[in-house]
């Protein structure tokens, strides 16, 4: 598709697709497949906090109305809480506003179904088709048939309330102190208020957002700020999402990164425990450590690998009914509470495990050893793909030739940038490291950009 990627539209705000022109068309197109699909009259809009977010925003709300829908907008909140209010509140779709982790200058459309799960490939095909047909439309209404577009004002506090729902009733997290790092992003109050509410002493950080800032050295792909604020304030434990929330990472009370894999393994033993881990499975991505696997065999939890991309973990858990999946990267996934990566509902699974258990995330996880894991992203020149060339396929067999057993190597073009990414894992870190290094230089040499 020439619109859509892995993960919705995605691009530089106001320079094609993310052109408010296109975007008006995406509007449009969404109201003529889903108003046509499901018969209900509404859309809700929400976004995160980039500056072009109010250009797509009014963009989107105009090629709806002119389809005769109305428009529900919410303002900044996490991307998972338009899955959740698209369908609490049975509507038509859920659009989210974002480019997720990168920097304010990019922005993109994510699309919910009224079931809150993400649109599936025929029908983002057809709104493509739309968008990109010349002759599209070829009649919209007028008058009194034209969409209306609402505000709805207690969107975080619905929101906040349903996540809190996700632990037992009676439950909170008095007696712990944690750090949140917001992003300058979504979650900038929804976090925070969430878990003082909880009972938690909260010291928050990066939740100032100006437009350009959402992202910028912070967030779950920054955790030295916060690691450093944890040490400094002798908290328990921090938080850190990216800036539309639908990642969560965490740091111990040592300041030391938790992520998405330990995260997984903390959560899925402690359900097995419970004998809420329905078949005894967890789905998680290609780059999920050799480690996190090991682990869950010794527990007896069986372990299945998709693509990656948070919708191919979703197909994969909704065709085997299992409830609990993610990525290394923080998108973590409960079936049991949302359709989608929730970041506020992952730190709160997190802490209140913490605060049931009455032990430090650090003493959680000390069981689970990681392979070392070494990732390079080498931007390359757009449309160049490295299987067409030889001397990168030569370097990369010989690579997992050298390691056998004792590690993997994946390498994979970027389905949002155009970028390799490399991942090297082996026993030892010394290796691991020359091999990516190896394989990232003969990339960068034969397609890279160069600077």
């Amino acid at each position: 598709m020439k619109l859509f990627g892995t993960d919705g539209i995605r691009g530089k705000a106001n320079r094609a697709p993310m052109t408010p022109e296109n975007v008006l068309r995406v509007g449009m197109a969404i109201a003529s497949v889903l108003g046509d699909e499901h018969g209900r009259h509404n859309v809700l809009i929400g976004k995160d906090t980039r500056l072009s977010g109010y250009l797509i925003e009014s963009a989107l709300t105009a090629g709806i109305c002119s389809m005769g829908m109305n428009v529900t907008l919410v303002g900044p909140i996490p991307t998972p809480g338009i899955a959740f209010l698209t369908r609490a509140l049975r509507l038509d779709a859920g659009v989210a506003i974002s480019a997720s982790h990168n920097s304010f200058e990019d922005n993109g459309i994510k699309i919910f179904a009224p079931s809150g799960f993400k649109l599936s490939d025929q029908i983002e095909k057809d709104i493509e088709g739309m968008v990109l047909d010349q002759a599209f439309p070829s009649k919209r209404p007028s008058g009194a048939n034209i969409g209306k577009a609402f505000r709805l004002d207690d969107a975080a506090g619905r929101y906040i309330e349903y996540i809190k729902s996700s632990i037992p009733r009676g439950g909170d997290l008095v007696g712990l102190k944690i750090v949140v790092d917001v992003a300058n992003g979504a979650a900038y109050k929804i976090t925070p208020t969430l878990l003082r509410e909880l009972g938690a002493e909260v010291v928050v950080i990066n939740d100032d957002p100006d437009g350009v800032n959402i992202n910028l050295n912070c967030g779950s792909l920054h955790l030295e700020q916060l690691g450093q604020k944890v040490r400094e304030v002798g908290a328990h434990v921090g938080v850190a999402h990216d800036g539309d929330a639908d990642r969560t990472l965490f740091v111990d009370d040592k300041g030391m990164e938790i992520d998405g894999d330990l995260v997984m393994a903390a959560l899925a033993a402690d359900m097995q425990s419970e004998g809420t881990l329905r078949g005894n499975c967890v789905v998680a991505t290609v780059m999920s450590n050799l480690g996190f696997e090991k682990y869950l065999s010794g527990l007896g939890i069986s372990l299945i690998r998709t693509r990656v991309g948070d919708r191919y973990v979703v197909a994969e858990m909704i065709k085997g009914n299992y409830n609990l999946g993610g990525e290394q990267s923080g998108h973590i996934i409960f079936f049991d509470y949302n359709t989608t990566g929730d970041g506020p509902i992952t730190a709160l699974q997190l802490l209140y495990l913490m605060s049931k258990k009455g032990r430090l995330l650090s003493e959680l996880t000390a069981d689970i050893a990681l392979y070392p894991q070494v990732l390079i992203n080498v931007k390359v020149v757009k449309g160049k793909n490295y299987k067409d060339y030889p001397d990168i396929l030569k370097v990369i067999e010989s690579s997992v030739n050298q390691l056998g057993e004792k590690g993997r190597v994946l390498v994979r073009p970027s389905g949002t940038e155009p970028k390799v990414r490399v991942m090297v894992e082996g026993e030892e870190y010394e290796l691991t490291r020359t091999i990516a290094d190896e394989i990232a230089g003969v990339i960068r040499k034969r397609i890279g950009v160069r600077e």
